[in-house]
């Protein structure tokens, strides 16, 4: 709940900030993309599929515009974060920032996409 809160109030700043507020709504659908991708990992349980579900996260999310993108690395970094306070590896963190960065750039999900993941991912 903190989370969307946080986010609401600093999109909601940058949004008027930038003139408008297609950069709110682009953060909001940005968020809702980053959970349909996490929801989408949870149900799959594919083995070695994380990055993949990382990468089309960040990427639908940026395919909104600007303000999508923010909320991407905003969602993920912390996500990242949590989980190294956790004890998560390093190098895990590292792997998924980049699949994270390789989604928010444009670049192609299926880059990451595992054998064998069912279409409908």
């Amino acid at each position: 709940m903190k989370l969307l809160t946080s986010l609401f109030f600093c999109s909601l700043l940058l949004g008027v900030c930038n003139g408008g507020w297609s950069f709110i709504r682009e953060a909001f659908e940005g968020a809702g993309d980053m959970w349909r991708a996490y929801s989408d990992m949870r149900e799959a349980n594919w083995k070695n599929s994380d990055k993949y579900f990382h990468a089309r996260g960040n990427y639908d999310a940026a395919q909104r515009g600007p303000g999508g993108a923010w909320a991407a690395e905003k969602i993920s970094d912390l996500r990242e974060g949590i989980q190294s306070l956790l004890g998560s590896g390093h190098e895990d963190t590292k792997a998924d920032q980049e699949a994270n960065r390789h989604g928010r750039s444009g670049k192609d999900p299926n880059y990451y996409r595992p054998p064998g993941l069912p279409d409908k991912y």
